[in-house]
């Protein structure tokens, strides 16, 4: 049995693991085979959120199509999560820079439908959003889709605060599906969320899904400052090298204390410590090996206690 932890995604009935995969490495740096390794791994550590998009991999789709293949036989036993609204470069035809449209969203989620090899995706997110589209048309498009069976929940990513706000009046005001969750980039480095995001979270019932909990690796205990970065990570080539300079060194060796003094690792507190916040739904955290798969997941196993808590948010607001 897995020490795995589950919870509803905001207010909706939606239940997922508190440590999710992103799939953005599935068709870029993992290929068919690379991709069940990490599907497989995250099964047996009970993880069931796999957040995928249409633009990930090399080309645009190999991360859905790779994702699909791997979850051939199992599709139910998972919350299988897309995005669609960025750039696919042609690949769903001419977008006219109105991803938001109608038009557009009836023919990416048939894409993505397609290359997921299912019928349904359960969390359907707009990956950006689009200024030049009202956003009661983007809201009605998606409403379809959830009548129609194709969908089961909405979810957005990248939305500031007031964005989320208007979505949800605009939902509500026209009989719509609400979006349930936000996706947005939420590390115990970087904090921007908090100002915003997150009350507007809490205000209407969303769950956030930080992604890049990880902060590309800084928080991941790989890197020390002043140490050269080993070989093969993903911080050891030189282009780099500033951005190692100027990371927050104070901060990435005050949470690796915080942990030490608890029997924790510096990736414990990372996912953990996001995993403790009241609007955190599930951890979005990428994974390459079936080991970084444990790790993540047995990170999100720790509860913080109260004390613990209280605690981080000192170090944190010392330091914002």
């Amino acid at each position: 049995m897995s020490d795995m932890n589950y919870r509803r995604l905001g207010s909706s009935g939606l239940v997922v693991s508190v440590v999710g995969i992103g799939c953005n490495n599935f068709g870029r740096k993992l290929d068919a085979e690379g991709t069940r390794e990490v599907v497989d791994a995250a099964f047996d550590a009970g993880i069931t959120l796999f957040d995928t998009a249409d633009i990930y991999g090399t080309p645009h789709g190999a991360s859905e199509q790779c994702l699909g293949a791997a979850l051939k036989g199992r599709r139910d036993e998972v919350v299988l999560a897309t995005k669609f609204g960025m750039n696919m470069e042609g690949l769903n035809g001419n977008d006219f820079d109105a991803r938001g449209s109608r038009r557009y969203i009836v023919r990416a989620v048939e894409s993505s439908l397609r290359r997921l090899e299912t019928d349904y995706i359960d969390l359907y997110q707009i990956h950006d959003p689009d200024p030049g589209t009202p956003i009661d048309e983007t809201l009605a498009a998606l409403d379809d889709l959830v009548r129609g069976g194709k969908v089961r929940y909405l979810g957005n990513s990248n939305f500031a605060g007031w964005q989320i706000a208007d979505a949800d009046w605009t939902a509500r005001a026209g009989g719509l599906t609400p979006f349930v969750s936000a996706q947005n980039q939420y590390s115990l480095l970087h904090r921007e969320v908090e100002t915003e995001v997150v009350p507007a979270c809490e205000q209407f019932g969303l769950g956030l899904l930080p992604f890049f909990p990880l902060d590309s690796g800084l928080l991941s205990g790989k890197y020390q400052r002043g140490v050269k970065p080993a070989a093969g990570t993903r911080l050891s080539l030189d282009r780099y090298q500033r951005w190692l300079d100027g990371a927050d060194w104070d901060t990435i060796d005050a949470l690796t204390a915080f942990g030490a003094e608890r029997g924790h690792s510096l990736l414990d507190v990372a996912i953990a410590g996001l995993a403790a916040r009241p609007a955190v739904a599930s951890v979005i955290a990428g994974a390459t090996t079936a080991e970084q798969v444990q790790a993540n997941a047995a990170a999100g196993a720790w509860h913080l206690s109260a004390d613990d808590v209280a605690a981080l948010d000192k170090l944190l607001t010392t330091r914002r």
